[in-house]
């Protein structure tokens, strides 16, 4: 019984954490435009339109690169 307890605490807390990151998204986006960068390419005809966000993804990965290297650095 004791186990299944644990693991019920675990899942609220990672829920909880994951809330938190998602209002901190929320907000970080009315902020910082990610995704409606002058390097996304947006291309609209008629009822087609294509999107693809290049700059914002670069840019994501280059911070999360940066960030990762900084807390997993051996």
């Amino acid at each position: 019984m004791g186990d299944w307890s644990l693991f019920g605490k675990m899942l609220l807390g990672i829920g909880f954490l994951l809330a938190l990151l998602g209002l901190f998204i929320m907000g970080l986006g009315k902020i910082f435009p990610l995704g409606r960068l002058p390097g996304d390419i947006y291309f609209q005809k008629g009822n087609f339109s294509f999107y693809f966000p290049l700059l914002s993804s670069l840019l994501l990965s280059i911070i999360l690169t940066i960030i990762l290297n900084l807390f997993w650095r051996r």
